[in-house]
């Protein structure tokens, strides 16, 4: 189990993207079982859809991204820091099944299936109430950060921002 003090501490991100409240079960190095609690009160739902909130499918996705970046660092010992990066480097078969709206709570099942050379890929679901609103397969890859690439451009994210959207 993990609050979400220690949460913060194994991810960069913070308000607005934070996107998992809570472990609720995690067996390094194989699989995660995270959970985010959605509220109205979220940014997102001001423009999509105010007369009928609707979390965007990009943003299940970046949840199950950041339950199989905390599972990446639990497992390597290590936690987020300056000087590395924990990139979102692809997606595959992604399907969303249901809408989730505010007062669900998602329930993210992330598994993973193999890594190399510090790339996983991770067969990855959430859950609303039992039922499956998305599924994908994920590939993720820590990397350290270049000293002149930390100084540059602004465009480096991790854990499901690297630039996709």
């Amino acid at each position: 189990m993990m609050d979400i003090h220690e949460i913060l501490r194994r991810l960069p991100h913070r308000y607005p993207i934070i996107l998992v409240d809570r472990v609720l079960e995690i067996e390094p190095p194989k699989r995660i079982h995270a959970i985010k609690n959605v509220s109205i009160n979220e940014p997102v739902f001001m423009g999509h859809f105010p007369h009928y909130p609707v979390m965007p499918g990009v943003m299940i996705i970046e949840a199950l991204a950041q339950a199989a970046a905390i599972l990446s660092f639990v497992s390597l010992g290590k936690q987020a820091d300056k000087d590395s990066v924990y990139y979102f480097a692809g997606i595959d078969s992604a399907r969303f099944k249901r809408p989730v709206g505010p007062g669900d709570q998602l329930h993210l099942h992330v598994e993973l299936l193999r890594e190399m050379r510090g790339v996983g890929k991770f067969a990855a679901r959430a859950l609303v109430d039992g039922l499956v609103v998305a599924e994908a397969e994920l590939l993720c890859a820590y990397r350290p950060i270049a000293p002149t690439a930390a100084a540059g451009s602004g465009v480096m994210n991790v854990a499901g921002s690297g630039g996709q959207g």
